[in-house]
């Protein structure tokens, strides 16, 4: 069941606007008490705070979200289509930034009064904003999770994320559609798309699988998803740097001292495994582990038997 919780004061944005207030909407999962561990999951940029429906494959009983052993929290990110709201005076706002989005986190943190978290796990910009709360937080934080994700995001990335705007900026309704096409590129790879194609296809002229394939998916978005959140959380994505106004990044990473998994898709062409080896190298307490997927960025989703079995060695590994 989803939560709502309001903060009625003024909340400050990192460019210096102010909301007027901030609602924050949220899933539990399990039974919350002083002895039972807390997991935090931060979700990525499309999803939303029910984490039991999209990482199904790491949600369930001996899973690594366990709500029969855990306390599971998801809020949903602000800026989000999803139920997270704000009231402010300037209704062409889009400019929120990862640090924002992590302090929303904390304010809900605070109401629900967790002091500790025994598990802070994110995936794609879920991980983004996971190392903000880790960065602020670090001494609350018993173990840090980071799924295919990077300490700064990248031109590369920044460059898809404004083709994807561009296409919104120019119709909103259809254009919505031909970001998540744009995105799907990113999210995916040369080998996934091969197979996407039936081998009578290649005598064709066209109608070919893989335009279906994006067509699908851009027509999925569309019917859930909000084009407005889109600009807000892709420039969020965009002002990803751990590092801004705080030193060196390499310098800043190693400030984390948490017990840290860091998870990379051998594949992934958005995040790619240097990005994730340059959180190794920094982060002074930290284990890679590559998984060998055709999945691309994706496989941070899909590949829930590989990713729950390294995170239970991880977490048994004290």
């Amino acid at each position: 069941m989803i939560n709502y919780f309001k903060y009625n004061h003024i909340f400050e944005l990192e460019n210096g606007e102010k909301l007027d207030s901030v609602e924050i909407a949220y899933h539990c999962y399990g039974k919350f008490s002083k002895e039972t561990p807390v997991i935090w999951v931060c979700h990525a940029l499309t999803a939303n705070s029910d984490v039991s429906d999209w990482w199904a494959g790491l949600f369930g009983k001996d899973k690594t979200l366990d709500p029969e052993k855990y306390f599971i929290i998801c809020p949903n990110n602000l800026g989000s289509c999803y139920g997270t709201s704000f009231e402010n005076r300037n209704p062409e706002l889009t400019l929120i930034s990862t640090r924002d989005i992590s302090r929303s986190h904390l304010l809900l943190m605070q109401q629900l009064g967790i002091e500790s978290i025994f598990m802070l796990i994110g995936g794609s910009q879920g991980g983004q904003i996971a190392l903000e709360i880790a960065y602020s937080q670090k001494e609350r934080i018993k173990n840090l999770v980071l799924l295919a994700t990077n300490a700064r995001h990248s031109s590369w990335g920044i460059a898809f994320n404004e083709a994807q705007r561009m296409c919104i900026e120019s119709n909103s309704e259809e254009g919505l559609k031909a970001a998540r096409a744009i995105a799907m590129l990113s999210y995916r790879n040369y080998e996934m798309y091969s197979k996407t194609e039936k081998v009578e296809d290649y005598d064709k002229i066209s109608d070919y699988g893989a335009a279906a394939y994006q067509r699908y998916q851009a027509e999925k978005l569309k019917k859930r998803f909000d084009s407005r959140s889109y600009l807000i959380l892709s420039r969020a994505m965009d002002s990803h740097n751990l590092g801004r106004g705080r030193g060196e990044l390499g310098q800043v990473l190693n400030r984390i001292g948490t017990k840290t998994l860091i998870i990379g898709i051998s594949s992934d062409i958005l995040f790619p495994i240097s990005e994730l080896q340059f959180l190794a190298k920094h982060l002074p307490d930290s284990l890679l582990s590559v998984i060998d997927s055709a999945y691309g960025h994706d496989g941070f989703l899909t590949e829930s038997i590989k990713i729950n079995k390294i995170i239970r060695a991880f977490l048994n590994s004290d």
